[in-house]
């Protein structure tokens, strides 16, 4: 089964930091071998530049202008005894070998190429210049060179190469223990260091990722509903890196995922509220509504006309309730989805106050009911949308006049302060209990008092939902508060049009 590589940020940033510095390690251990020997080479070569010229002088190899093959084989002789570090080889005008010091049983050329020689002898500061070994096919050394028995009459060369095998054989039995063990200290060492500091480095750096991973791992267990909230302080406000970034952004992101949920959460329970009060409020008419016709259906031949007529009447009027039901159904939730966009446009509010005070006369009138318009605006023109704000205002009017005792008063108040409009809808009625102002707006809300009241008068269940929503569409609100010592009072507030500047 194959090893699991690491899971974690820092322990793979820790192997690749390993690896990387093992190939480092062993790049430099290369660079370091190959720049030594280029240098050794040079060095030598430099040194013993004219090693060759210098056998040639002092040992007397030329006699008369011409090479003397006895002084010359004591000079092999010589050399292999006191310094067999160097090699010596003759060579003719061609390359050929014609004799060496050497191990007859070694030499594996004949003759060597010229083009280094010719090299190292046009530039002597040619450093290294590599010659052909005779006792290897492809090795290459430094050497030095003089044409014999003269530079103005060569009938050869003098080739001396400066590392033989002797000194390779000791060079390589040296490296392999003192050199190679040095340098596997050093490298040892060096690797060490770096490792540890890289380590601490990437300890630091991913400190904060971890700790940033236990945050996500934190907020996703608690079911994304609780924000970490610990780390913001620490936060740097400015600045900061990447991580800090990423941080930042990532408690933002959680603060408002988890408010989003909680959003869901509240619209979900809103949801279910709304089912059951939908189910309820449809359950009635439609229970009266098959209640009456039943019973018209039973007793049709002991009814009269006129009971006849009054059971029809009572159940198309439940008809027409639960249509109404249905209609403000749809159009609350138009309103919740947006499909309903506002046409704002300038109008005189008092002229629409009179008119749906006009329109909703006959209605007061039956109910014993007066209506009143008073009060004006100093800038009269209101900035909404015309049949929102008449929908609002029916709703409003029509409310005040069915909780309305007999023999009162419904007053409609016109107020502003240059910036907005206001309408003020008053009634006498038993007003609305404390605990229920607050959630007077939400859909089916009805007061304890309306259980009192004629179950046939037009509904406030959802009127007051549809009412809010408009408002809020047109960038204007509703509110609502009990008057002394009975009644309630509902304003509307919408925007001027040219609004003046506020004094």
């Amino acid at each position: 089964m194959p090893k699991a590589l690491p899971s974690t940020l820092y322990a793979r940033l820790a192997l690749g930091l390993f690896l990387l510095l093992v190939a480092v390690g062993i790049i430099y251990s290369f660079v370091s071998i190959y720049t030594l020997k280029q240098y050794n080479a040079s060095l030598n070569q430099e040194l013993n530049r004219d090693l060759a010229k210098h056998l040639v002088a002092d040992r007397n190899l030329v006699d008369e202008g011409r090479l003397d093959e006895e002084a010359l084989k004591e000079l092999f002789e010589l050399y292999m005894t006191i310094n067999p570090s160097i090699e010596i080889y003759l060579l003719d005008t061609d390359g050929t070998i014609l004799s060496y010091s050497a191990d007859p049983a070694k030499i594996k050329r004949k003759r060597v190429s010229l083009e280094p020689i010719r090299t190292l002898l046009e530039d002597m500061s040619e450093y290294p210049v590599l010659g052909d070994d005779p006792r290897s096919h492809d090795r290459r050394k430094v050497f030095s060179v003089t044409p014999v028995p003269s530079a103005e009459n060569p009938e050869g060369y003098l080739y001396v190469v400066l590392r033989g095998e002797e000194y390779d054989l000791a060079e390589a039995m040296a490296r392999s223990d003192h050199f190679i063990e040095m340098s596997a200290w050093a490298v040892g060492i060096s690797l060490t260091v770096g490792m540890l500091a890289g380590l601490a480095v990437f300890h630091r750096l991913t400190r904060r990722l971890t700790h940033l991973t236990q945050q996500v791992e934190a907020f996703a267990s608690s079911g994304m509903s609780r924000p970490p909230r610990s780390s913001l302080q620490r936060r740097p406000k400015g600045g900061g890196d990447e991580i800090d970034y990423l941080a930042g952004r990532f408690d933002q992101m959680a603060e408002r995922i988890a408010n989003q949920i909680e959003q869901l959460q509240d619209k979900d329970a809103q949801r279910r509220r709304l089912v059951a009060q939908v189910s309820h409020d449809l359950r009635t008419p439609l229970a009266s509504m098959q209640g009456y016709i039943e019973a018209l259906r039973m007793k049709r031949e002991s009814l009269s006309a006129t009971e006849q007529d009054a059971f029809l009447d009572i159940a198309l009027q439940e008809g027409r309730r639960l249509g109404r039901l249905v209609d403000e159904l749809f159009e609350l939730a138009a309103l919740e989805a947006r499909e309903k966009v506002p046409q704002a446009e300038p109008f005189v509010l008092a002229e629409l106050v009179h008119d749906v005070a006009q329109k909703h006369g006959p209605e007061a009138a039956s109910k014993q009911v007066t209506l009143e318009v008073s009060g004006n605006a100093p800038n009269p023109m209101a900035f909404a949308d015309l049949a929102m704000t008449e929908r609002v205002l029916d709703n409003l009017i029509s409310n005040a006049i069915a909780y309305s005792p007999a023999n009162s008063q419904v007053e409609l108040v016109i107020a502003g302060n240059g910036q907005s409009l206001e309408v003020s809808v008053r009634d006498a009625g038993p007003g609305i209990p404390e605990p229920e102002l607050e959630h007077i707006f939400e859909p089916f809300c009805q007061g304890s008092h309306t259980q009192t009241q004629n179950q046939a008068l037009s509904h406030m269940g959802l009127g007051l939902a549809i009412a809010q929503r408009m408002m809020t569409l047109q960038q204007g609100s509703i509110s609502v508060v009990n008057r002394q010592p009975q009644g309630a009072e509902f304003v509307i507030c919408l925007p001027a049009d040219n609004p003046q500047p506020a004094l």
